[in-house]
């Protein structure tokens, strides 16, 4: 586990790909928006990410092959709080203590930056996520948004300690 490298942009794409493939529900652009995507933004994303105390994006590295990533970003609305976004964990890597891995680095950095506090959202439905974050500490807030690109999707806010 570590933090995202500018040289890890191509090996970003190619496992966002895979994200987009095998969860298209789960974030918000399509697997078409992303191929179409220059490599030079997907650079600059990951050159932006690898630094600073705002926005961070954290990978499982298998030895050539990114097979797992968190991203955590500053809240725009609340100083104390750190939002995760952009799970994934590659289906053969699932069960194996990655997730709680990248979310302990996630959180390790979201406390060194003052955030005391995690949060994330989760599609209603998505129980194998749902029960994999309550078993990292998370808890349902009872706080329900529409999906921001999904309009008959709702998902669920949870937080924990950083």
């Amino acid at each position: 586990m570590r933090r995202i490298r500018p040289e890890d942009a191509a090996r970003m794409r190619a496992l966002r790909l895979e994200m987009l493939a095998d969860a298209p529900l789960a974030f918000l652009e399509t697997i078409a928006d992303a191929a179409a995507r220059p490599h030079s933004e997907y650079a600059a994303r990951v050159a932006r990410n690898a630094r600073g105390d705002d926005c961070a994006q954290f990978v499982a590295d298998a030895g050539g092959r990114l097979v797992a990533h968190a991203g955590g970003i500053a809240s725009p609305d609340d100083a104390k709080v750190t939002v995760i976004f952009a799970v994934y964990v590659t289906p053969a890597y699932r069960g194996t203590g990655v997730l709680a891995d990248l979310v302990e680095e996630v959180a390790d950095w979201s406390r060194a930056a003052g955030r005391p506090e995690l949060l994330l959202e989760v599609v209603v439905g998505n129980d194998r996520a749902l029960r994999a974050y309550e078993r990292l500490g998370f808890v349902d807030t009872a706080v329900r948004l529409p999906h921001p690109t999904i309009p008959v999707l709702t998902e669920l806010q949870m937080r924990r300690p950083a």
